[in-house]
Order: structure tokens, then C-alpha cells, then sequence
């Protein structure tokens, strides 16, 4: 058997994890005894999880445990793998400088530099600290060869050959100096948008409310912008999106909410909302937590070329026959092994690094 079949047996046996437990969870599920103690112990951790960060809720985290579940199957691995030639990768030592802020979001990252052959050396976000050390010791039980593989640094990042690293405009100012003469993606702030007709179904603006609300809007892949016409009816919008509402009922999510709208009334910024979610008519892409930003346009085809002029701020754009690389209403949460960030194919990179 190959290094990679081993590699790829681990992860698959690591998606099958993520699916009993999240079965476990919901209570649907018969408990393994050879697993019994695993599952518990995922049990601990992700309380702390949500202990250490409370926008880590049980529901958005066994989401994204999901997510990886349909994901890791042998199927979807070796389908995504076959456009590379992974066995012709020389190992070289990848430092992973992760994001915190939705639940096991460097997960890709850290995927695809052990897929590939390199060892990770993963400096985690202080927002998220127990998830993926806990996946760590349960590949590493399933397949011991990784144990050498993955390390992680609590100071100073030292002895590696390339870099992947996800921040801000402003840490990506801080990486580009440290880390700059080393092969490296550097990843700065990018925001997703929708462009709507006004000819949406109540369904499918619904299905839009998940790529706002789910994970309380903190993705790259949530939606923050909308693009309307002159005429369009945010009334609709509103009672399609009205199944979110118990979302107010997060006391963070409610803070920032009755915060930035003090600040928009005081501000005598016009605003629209229902009591959860705020409409701002802005230019910018990056909206603050329960708030979205939306601007009127005046012809699609006009759209288009300032959408592609602005593409670097962009993570992806939802629509319905507006562009080649839409994405459906509802699955901006749900990237598939090639939606790379940034559009930058990590893989590749690693391979040619």
C-alpha cells in the first residue's frame, strides 16, 4: 500500500468520524464501543471550544463537522487528487498560520499540505484552540506515520519551507514582512456578495438567508453585500429570511446588533430592519455583524465589470444566471475540495513550492 493510500484511508476514517459523531450528538445513533471514548471526548472538547469562542455554537460547529463528513469520502478525495501528481511531491515542512474565526476553518490547509506528502507546523488562531488538536491526535491514532507529519507552534514559527497564511489587510501586512522571501499564500480580508434580479423565489431567498446567517456572518463565505435593482423589494426579502430570526437570541450576535444599530440611528444613517437583521445601503463589501450592506445597480452587464475590477475583495458571489462561477442560493457554506480560497489552487502550490 502507498504512503497516499495511507493518507487517504486516515482522512476517509476521519470523515466517518465527524459522521458518527455528529449522529452521536443528535442522538441518532447507536454508540460504538471502539469509538465510545473518542466520541466523548469530542463531547469535551467542543464544549470547550464553545467555551473558549461563543460564537463556536454546538449547531455551527457540528455544521461544519458535517460539511467535512460529505467531504471525506474516498470517492471526493481521489476525484479531487487526480488532477495533480501528488507522489511526485518532494516533503518539504509547511507552517499553517490559521484563522479563527468559524469553527476548524483551516481545516483545508491542513488537509491538503498532509494529503500531499508535507508536514504541518500549524500556529492556531487564539480563537480556535482545542478543534483541530483533537482531529490531530485522532489521525494520528488512525494512521501513526502522521505523528512526525504535524506539530504545533506556540512561539516563534521556525524551520519551514513555505508558508500559508490567512488574516487580515492588516496581519497580511505583518506576514508579507516576516514570511515574504519564503514560497507563501498570503490571504487577506475577502467578503461574499449576491446579486439579485428580483425575481427570486421566496426559496430561494430563504436559501440566501443561510449564506448570511450561518455562522453568524463571520465566514469569507458569508454573504455581507447585496447588488439590487432600483425597484427591488426588500419586504419580500425580509419575510423570506424571517426562519433566521431566532438567531437574536445569541446574546453576542444580539450585542453587536442593538450596538451598530445605536450607531447608525445616532449616526442618522438611514437603515432597514426587522429585528435581526439590518439593511445598510454602503459601497463597501465588509458589513459588521448583523448587518448587510446593499447597493442599487443599474444595468448587470455594468455589474459584472466592477465585480471582476474587484475580484481581489471578493471570496464568491451568489446568483442565479448572472456569472460562469456562480454559486447557488444556500451553498456558499458548503465549498467543494477544489473551491480553493482566494481562488489560489493550494495544492498546486504545495506541489510546485
Amino acid at each position: 500500500m502507498t504512503d497516499l493510500r495511507h493518507r487517504l484511508d486516515a482522512f476517509v476514517k476521519l470523515g466517518d468520524f465527524f459522521k458518527e459523531y455528529c449522529k452521536y450528538a443528535k442522538n441518532q445513533t447507536q454508540i460504538d464501543d471502539n469509538q465510545h471514548a473518542w466520541l466523548k471526548k469530542f463531547d469535551e472538547i467542543l464544549a470547550l471550544a464553545g467555551h473558549k469562542n461563543g460564537w463556536f455554537t454546538p449547531e455551527n460547529i457540528l455544521f461544519s463537522l458535517e460539511s467535512w463528513a460529505e467531504l471525506l469520502t474516498p470517492s471526493k478525495l481521489e476525484s479531487w487528487l487526480m488532477a495533480y501528481e501528488v507522489d511526485k511531491n518532494k516533503p518539504k515542512s509547511v507552517a499553517l498560520i490559521m484563522a479563527g474565526n468559524i469553527p476548524l476553518v483551516g481545516f483545508h490547509d491542513f488537509l491538503s499540505t498532509l494529503i500531499t506528502g508535507n508536514r504541518a507546523i500549524v500556529k492556531l488562531s487564539s480563537n480556535d484552540q482545542v478543534l483541530l488538536p483533537f482531529v490531530a491526535q485522532y489521525l494520528i491514532e488512525m494512521e501513526p506515520s502522521f505523528k512526525d507529519k504535524i506539530s504545533f507552534a506556540d512561539g516563534k514559527l521556525e524551520d519551514f519551507d513555505a508558508v500559508i497564511a490567512t488574516g487580515s489587510d492588516n496581519t497580511s501586512r505583518y506576514f508579507e514582512h516576516y514570511f515574504g522571501k519564503k514560497p507563501n499564500i498570503i490571504r487577506k480580508n475577502r467578503n461574499s456578495a449576491a446579486v439579485l434580479s428580483g425575481n427570486e423565489t421566496k426559496e430561494e431567498l430563504t436559501a440566501l438567508g443561510e449564506d448570511i446567517f450561518r455562522y453568524y456572518g463571520l465566514g469569507c463565505r458569508s454573504v455581507s453585500k447585496l447588488f439590487v435593482p432600483k425597484d427591488f423589494n426588500f419586504d419580500a426579502l425580509f419575510k423570506a429570511v424571517y426562519p433566521y430570526n431566532t438567531i437574536i437570541e445569541h446574546h453576542k450576535y444580539a450585542n453587536n446588533y442593538d450596538y451598530n444599530k445605536a450607531v447608525y440611528l445616532m449616526s442618522l444613517f438611514k437603515i432597514l430592519e426587522n429585528g435581526f437583521l439590518m439593511l445598510k445601503e454602503d459601497n463597501n463589501y465588509a458589513s459588521p455583524i448583523a448587518t448587510v450592506f446593499y447597493e442599487f445597480y443599474d444595468s448587470m452587464e455594468d455589474l459584472k465589470i466592477r465585480l471582476s475590477q474587484e475580484q481581489d475583495k471578493i471570496q464568491c458571489i451568489v446568483s442565479k444566471g448572472f456569472i460562469a462561477d456562480e454559486i447557488p442560493f444556500g451553498q456558499t457554506q458548503k465549498p467543494s475540495l477544489n473551491d480553493y480560497a482566494d481562488n489560489i489552487d493550494t495544492v498546486d502550490f504545495l506541489l510546485k513550492t
